[in-house]
Parts: structure tokens; sequence; C-alpha cells
């Protein structure tokens, strides 16, 4: 990136003020969960990574403090702190208590910027309680402070330095979040990303509360990044491909490394930002890669005239990959506005990519011929698949005949009001089709534990009657023939017993879900019913407990009573009653249902690769560094 731009107070733009921001904090932050509530240190940590992509920041450091307030330094530019000469105050004050007020909305303050909007920190300060900022620039040390979103102090020069840099340091307010606790781990995860998309750049978190440290540095940038989601899997070689570019004001980023595995895992990124629906970026890597390994095996014979070419999901079997791009106007689409729609990136990767994988395979025939070889066992296992995939495709949104009883319909046929109970066991959905409301919900019973996905290939996961059910069910068909908009129920939700074999069920469909169906998680369709672990009986009244802490909380009202309760603990869902089950687990009025939600997609692909994979050691040292939080304990 250039560093001839000038950064200066003129660079700061005003837009509109902020008192919006704390009456509908959801419309800037997404919610004021914990979500939104980490939410705020990555809107500051996003503009110390703006400056080390603009080439002007090393170091940045992340700390949770004490009191549960957080304090981002880094050794940027600093903030201007100058007059800013539209409002006659400092352009400190300005970028941070006028909304839209920034140096990200023309060329000169920043060429690259994942703060796309320029809410950023004006909107952490609102939602603040309080915030202190210190920015070394100009020889000077310069202060601020501010209540909700308001100075309660002039900028005030407070020292001479020659350094540079911003140092933030802000306390959510508690009148706008549910809780205003940070954890360690979410952060983490974040932090360590961007060091990985941001080569060199070191990024350090201290816990305060806990003494623990991290500091994340690769000068490897997404090659180590690839390397990492790979680690506990088998590659099939060792050194990762990696392929740039630039050109007219982007940049291209691709690295990528085959495992042994049947899965797919690619990652994108526009400007740091996770482009979870992926976009016009990762569709110039897909074409480049079907294209180019095809063309390859033409050519050295390996594919016949009469053969037709490999699919996209063949020659993607086991592949781990990052695309990262940086453009100037990402234009962002989709739901949740994180499907990158820039059509000249497209192209570019495209070409990056295209000449990239030909160069490697010409060069590499050994590696070639062990990539080619799997691709064209995947292709043989999709064939065998496509047969199985006809037993589960649906003529209409409405029938269901291939399902020979198993499912119990509503009769709502609009789908934003349907809700799917998948239940463990024969006896359990019995107890569930007497118990539910057939208007609104619907019933498939599961036999037993279904295939774990992450050790099968397509053909095998379509051959299991059970994930058929579920498949021709649901409506959306599989692969790459997902449709979401034909997504028959708007809620799915798992229902398994409380116990040792109910949540290894629920972890099978979790997985299956996660590998093959992610959209549903990512739009939250999916959700885990909550079945009472025990009832108490004291006359007619009845009381229902979901774990042992609850159980006492219950035994402990009941005073003198308690003596006369009887304790039944529940062995699983088949021993409840129609009118049980649906008083306690199925009732919308009544129930509590946890929706699904994919926090950290690298998170979830490790621990699904972890506790579902292959590898016992991996396992093993999960469950040995994981046992102390384990709370119901079934032996």
């Amino acid at each position: 990136m250039e560093k001839k731009n000038v950064y200066d107070e003129n660079k700061i733009e005003v837009l509109e003020g902020i008192e919006h921001v704390r009456l509908r904090p959801g419309m800037y932050i997404g919610s004021t969960d914990s979500r939104g509530l980490h939410h705020l240190v990555y809107e500051v940590v996003d503009n110390s990574i703006d400056e080390a992509m603009a080439g002007y920041c090393k170091n940045i450091k992340v700390t949770i403090n004490k009191d549960n307030s957080v304090t981002v330094e880094d050794d940027g530019r600093g903030i201007p702190v100058k007059i800013q000469p539209k409002v006659g105050k400092s352009a400190l004050e300005v970028a941070l208590t006028m909304l839209h007020a920034g140096g990200k909305f023309n060329s000169g303050g920043y060429k690259v910027s994942g703060g796309l909007h320029g809410v950023g920190v004006s909107v952490v300060n609102a939602l603040s309680s309080w915030m202190e900022v210190e920015v070394k620039r100009d020889g000077g040390i310069f202060y601020q402070k501010y209540e909700r979103g308001k100075p309660v102090t002039d900028v005030i020069r407070k020292g001479d330095t020659e350094e540079t840099g911003t140092k933030i340091t802000f306390m959510p307010d508690n009148e706008i979040f549910e809780d205003t606790v940070f954890s360690q781990d979410i952060l983490t995860q974040r932090l360590r990303e961007q060091a990985f998309l941001n080569r060199g750049i070191r990024i350090e978190l201290f816990d305060e509360r806990t003494g623990n440290s991290n500091v994340f540095h690769y000068e490897g940038g997404i090659v180590s990044f690839v390397k990492y989601l790979n680690r506990k899997r088998d590659v099939l070689h060792e050194k990762p491909i990696y392929m740039s570019a630039a050109r007219d004001d982007m940049e291209v980023e691709v690295a990528m490394q085959y495992n042994d595995s049947y899965l797919e895992t690619v990652l994108t990124f526009a400007n740091n930002i996770n482009t979870h629906e992926g976009g016009t970026h990762l569709s110039g890597f897909r074409t480049a890669l079907t294209r180019s390994m095809n063309d390859y095996m033409r050519k050295m014979n390996l594919l016949k005239e009469q053969d037709a070419n490999l699919s996209g999901e063949d020659v993607r079997e086991g592949l781990t990959a990052v695309i990262s791009v940086k453009l100037t106007n990402p234009q962002f689409e989709g739901q949740t506005k994180t499907k990158l729609g820039n059509s000249e990136i497209r192209s570019l990767v495209d070409t990056v990519v295209g000449e990239g994988i030909s160069r490697f395979l010409e060069e590499n025939p050994a590696i070639a011929r062990v990539i080619v070889e799997k691709a064209l066992g995947a292709a043989r296992a999709r064939e065998a698949a496509r047969k199985a995939r006809e037993l589960t495709r649906r003529k209409t949104a409405l029938e269901h005949t291939t399902l020979p009883g198993k499912l119990a319909d509503c009769r709502e046929r609009d789908p934003r009001l349907c809700e799917l109970y998948l239940v463990e066991g024969d006896s359990a959905g019995g107890s569930a089709k007497q118990g539910r409301d057939p208007q609104i919900q619907a019933i498939l019973p599961l036999r037993g534990k279904i295939l774990n996905v992450e050790k099968a290939r397509m053909d095998k996961i379509l051959n299991n009657e059970e994930i058929r059910s579920m498949i021709t069910a649901l409506g959306t068909g599989i692969g790459e023939e997902f449709d979401i908009e034909k997504l028959r129920y708007h809620k799915i939700i798992l229902m398994a017993d409380a116990d040792v074999d109910g949540a290894h069920i629920r972890t099978l469909l979790l997985t299956f879900f996660y590998r093959y169906m992610q959209p549903l998680i990512e739009a939250g369709k999916i959700y885990i019913a909550q079945p009472p672990l025990y009832r108490v009986v004291l006359g007619k009244k009845d009381y229902y407990a979901f774990d042992d802490l609850e159980l006492s909380k219950i035994l402990e009202s009941l005073g003198n009573s308690r003596e006369r309760a009887e304790i039944k603990r529940f062995k699983g869902l088949g021993e409840m009653a129609a009118e049980q089950l649906w008083e306690t687990t199925m009732n919308p009025e009544t129930r509590t249902i946890l929706k699904v939600s994919l926090e950290d997609a690298v998170a979830a692909d490790e621990i699904f690769t972890i506790l579902m994979g292959d590898k016992v050691e991996p396992r093993r040292q999960f469950i040995f560094e994981h046992a102390a939080e384990v709370q119901n304990l079934d032996i």
C-alpha cells in the first residue's frame, strides 16, 4: 500500500450524529448479547488493522482489564487531533462522537479499509458508559474522555513524544448490554484470524483478570492459516500452494492444501471481513480450479476423450483453502451482508488461480498425481451418490411419498410457521406425535445413531436411510443442489435424550448439518430441544428440572414439604407421556429451545474434526483439556 497519502484533520468527514445509536444499538452492532458485546472490540481493532493494511502499524495490543473494560493500543499514525475545518472541533472528537465521520469516505485517508461504514469507534463510544482516548502524534500526547458518547473533557495535551499511535479504553454500558463480561476465547479466535490475514502484524491479547497472554504473529500469512486449519488432519502435500497478484487497486491472495478427508473447507475474506456467504471471489476461485484440474488431466491423458469432466465437488474434495482479497470499494450483498458482489474481482481471482494451479501441477507431478487420484475417486463416488440422491429428491415442495410412514407432517403449508422435530427413537417419536400441535409441528423419528459424516463420502452418506429421510423431509436437497429457498420448515429442532447417547446423537446430527447444510445454521434454522432431566411430584402438582442445579432450587422452594415430594429421573424421552412432552419440551408458549449459531467457523471446523474425525490423539487431548468443564456427567 502507498504511504504517500496524507491522513490529517481534512480527511475526517462529517455525515450525521450518533443519537440514534443508543436507541437502536442492534442496527449498528447486530445485537446486545455476547456477540454484540465482542463486536465492540472488533470495531476498535479494525481501525488498527486498517492502519496496518495502509502500512503504518506493526503492533496491536488488546487488554481485558480487571474491571472488564478493554484497552486497544496500536503504533499507527494516531487519530488526527487538529481542528476539523467544517465543524470547528478537534478531528479526534469528531471521529469519536459523530456517526459516519472518519477517514474512510475518500481515497485520501485509507486506500483499503475493513471498517467500511465509518461508524466503528463512534458507535463503540456511544455504547460505552465511558471511553478514554490517548493519541500520540504531531510530537505530543493528546487525551480526551467521553461518557456515553459525549465528551466530558476537551482534547488535552498531556506531554511530548516522538512516538505515534492510538490507545482506546472503553467500558461497555450495562444499560445497553445483557452481559458485559468479555470472553478471552472469543477474542482469541478473532485476533488470531486477523493476524493470519495480515502477514507480519503482531497482535497481543492480555487478560488482566487471569494473567493469561497470547501473541499472534504469522510471517507466513494465509499460508500459515491453511497449515493451522489442517493441523489436525493428514495432508496430501506438506507445503500449501500459494498464489497472489495485484491489479487496479485490487489484491488477491490464495493459499490451499489438500488433506485426506472428504470435506471441503474454503474460507473467504474481503478487506479482512469474513464473507461467510462467499461471492464473486469464491466463484472465480472455483471456476479456475475446476477448469485447470480438468485441463491438466486431459493433457496428461488421465481423462479420456469420451470421459466427462470432473465436477467442482470432485476437485475440491479434501481441500482446505483461504482466499483473501482487498479492494477499494467492496460491495456486499446477501442476507447478512457478507457476500461479495464486485464483478471485477472474479476475473482477477480466476486468472491468478488458473495460472497458479496449472503451474503447480506441471512443476510437481508426484503431488499432482496424488491430488488427481483423489479427485477421480471423488468422481466415482459422486456417480454412486447421484443414484442415491435420486431417492431423496422431492417432486414438489409438498410431496413426501418417499417417506414410508416415518414423517408425521404438519397441516400448515407456510414454511415460516412450520417446525420439524428430529426425534431420537420410535418410542419418543410416538409420544411426540401424540403430544404435538399437528397444525404447525411435524415429527420425524430417527432410529438409532445416524452415520458419522465426518468419515464418509457422499455416496455412503446418501445410502444412510435416516439421512435420506431428513433430506427428503427438509426439501432443500444437498451438496451443490442445496437450495435454502425450498426449506419446508423454518425451525428444525433436534430432540434427543438428556444422557450420553442423546448427546452423541445431537453431535452426529450437528456434524451433518454443519458439513452439508451449513446455511441452515447460519440462517438460524437449527435448534436443540431442552427436555427435563427430573420430574418432582408433590400432591397433584408437577415440577420439572432441567439439571441438578434447578432440581436443588425446586426442592429448596418446597421447604418442609420437600420430604413428601417424589423425584423421578427421566432415562429418556420415551418415558415421558405425550402430555408431559408437550408441556415441558414442545409447547411454544412454555418450552426452552437453544438456537444453534455459528460464532466462529474456524473453531467449529476444528471441533468437529477433533471429535468426529479419524485421529485419536487430538480427541484424547481435547477431552483431557476440557474434562473440568463437564457439568452433567451420565455414568
